[in-house]
């Protein structure tokens, strides 16, 4: 089973709608970053919340170490975003949970993705939603639009 299946199916969706779904999780994971500040401000605010290793995991050039959706949950709870998880939740139709659950899959190859030198970019540097939509084309190998 593919991740685009995975997370298709997080969303309760069927395979012909999983493409979108992996959509919707990408932008809700631009939310996040947007809303923390950018890149930056994401990593430090999951830094300051538990998530320390995994998250220089996800900026650093090796392997990616996983968390799970309630780890990511309380980190972004305790950081301030828990009203944009029940807002996206409330869009999507789906349960904070199950959000999570996919969130925790897409947002370390979202954070990996924009850190490619192993470097958190200057905080001055904007959110390119146009890179993350491209990521969701490399993660489910679908069409994006």
């Amino acid at each position: 089973m593919s991740l685009l299946d995975t997370l298709g199916g997080l969303l309760g969706q069927g395979q012909g709608q999983s493409a979108q779904g992996g959509n919707q999780l990408i932008e809700v994971a631009g939310q996040l970053i947007q809303q923390a500040g950018g890149v930056g401000g994401l990593v430090s605010m999951l830094q300051q919340h538990g998530l320390g290793d995994a998250v220089q995991s996800w900026v650093g050039t090796g392997a990616n170490q996983s968390v799970s959706g309630d780890q990511l949950g309380q980190a972004l709870q305790n950081g301030g975003l828990g009203s944009v998880l029940q807002d996206a939740a409330g869009k999507l139709g789906v349960d904070p949970g199950q959000l999570l659950g996919g969130l925790a899959q897409v947002l370390p190859h979202a954070v990996d993705h924009m850190t490619p030198d192993g470097q958190v970019p200057q905080s001055g540097a904007g959110l390119d939603m146009g890179s993350l939509i491209g990521l969701a084309g490399k993660l489910f190998g679908g069409k994006t639009a």
